[in-house]
């Protein structure tokens, strides 16, 4: 039977903190998403609920070449960071990333957990790019990351 309905802090969390290999992985200790759309056999898109620990950081500093991605802050006051400055955002407040667009990336600051939903689509084909950072991604036909350096040899 599918899941119709659920209380969206009760998810279980991803079961892999993160698919960065390292010594990026370790860059997003501190961040715990439950993946929503999952549990209800969502195919064309995504949706996190995620939690930033104080210190912690959403993602690498990134932009995606298909995919558009989403941002809407429950709790906490996350700053986002782009490569065009920084914005502090509150409960409330949402942000979207089109395919191509800046890249960007939240990092909580404070004290205070900050809780998110962060929704993203599954466009195959989908590349990953880190301007600050010899990373590069690349989405294969079976919905996972594939990780590199930038001049492709392997991380």
């Amino acid at each position: 039977m599918v899941t119709l309905a659920i209380e969206a802090s009760n998810a279980a969390p991803r079961a892999k903190a993160s698919n960065y290999p390292e010594p990026f992985a370790s860059r997003v200790q501190g961040r715990l998403k439950r993946p929503l759309g999952d549990l209800f056999g969502l195919r064309n898109f995504g949706v996190n609920l995620t939690e930033l620990a104080p210190a912690a950081e959403s993602a690498l500093l990134h932009r995606h070449s298909r995919q558009d991605e989403f941002v809407y802050i429950l709790e906490g006051t996350p700053t986002l960071v782009t490569d065009r400055g920084e914005e502090l955002l509150e409960p409330g407040m949402c942000a979207g990333f089109p395919a191509g667009g800046v890249a960007h990336h939240l990092v909580n600051r404070t004290d205070r957990t900050v809780r998110y939903l962060e929704i993203g689509d599954r466009t195959q084909g989908d590349e990953a790019s880190y301007p600050v950072d010899d990373l590069k991604a690349v989405m294969g036909a079976d919905g996972k990351w594939a990780f590199t350096r930038k001049d492709g040899t392997p991380c």
